[in-house]
């Protein structure tokens, strides 16, 4: 059975950018709201951080609800894993999501700068220096005959993207612009060399963009 590299439920603006500028430990997304990005995900039966019943039905909840599914590793680059940049300066710091990390699988966290393997509950994070089919290698032998999420930022997903390496992507556009940050693409235009797209516009006012190669 083949395994795929799946990019799901990434978030961008209109103007194609999935996070901001000046990125912090109090401001992941840098001066981007992700409540804005995120709302329509939030809004669903199956957002797994849901306190209260309720939510909506249809397409969201499908993709959100979908999200974990026949996934076996995840992919990141370390921009997602935290807000240092150079050398690590110590070992503390472990990740944005506290001892209990929502991915349940192995995650290959790219960087220059390598550390020590991290295991938070069933999750255990690895910090890795290799081109990125390297990285898929390796992630797809820890995934164990299941497929490898490709996690974000634009960036990481750029770098797979140049190298061919992605067999499908779910790109959620939200209805604002926000001007400056790390942008995804100009237009969803720049893949159709490689994917057929799907277009889907959702009640919730995002807009679904599904792609899979030709």
């Amino acid at each position: 059975m083949t395994q795929l590299l799946k990019v799901q439920n990434f978030n961008v603006s209109s103007d194609g950018i999935g996070a901001g500028e000046d990125q912090t430990l109090e401001r992941p997304f840098g001066h981007v709201e992700p409540e804005k990005l995120f709302a329509w995900a939030g809004a669903t039966a199956s957002w797994p951080m849901r306190t209260e019943p309720g939510g909506s039905r249809g397409l969201d909840d499908y993709l959100v609800r979908d999200y974990a599914r026949g996934i076996g590793a995840e992919i990141m680059g370390r921009n997602k894993f935290g807000p240092q940049r150079g050398p690590w300066q110590d070992h503390e710091w472990q990740g944005w999501w506290g001892d209990e990390p929502p991915f349940h699988t192995p995650v290959f966290v790219m960087t220059h700068h390598q550390r020590p393997s991290l295991t938070l509950s069933d999750t255990t994070f690895h910090f890795v220096s290799d081109d990125p089919a390297t990285v898929l290698d390796r992630a797809k032998e820890a995934a164990g005959g299941k497929d490898v999420r490709l996690g974000g930022g634009a960036t990481t997903i750029r770098e797979f993207l140049d190298a061919d390496l992605v067999d499908t992507l779910h790109v959620v556009v939200s209805p604002m612009k926000f001007g400056s940050g790390v942008r995804l693409w100009e237009s969803p235009d720049e893949l159709l060399d490689r994917f057929n797209l799907d277009v889907v516009p959702s009640p919730s006012g995002v807009t679904h963009h599904l792609f899979w190669r030709k």
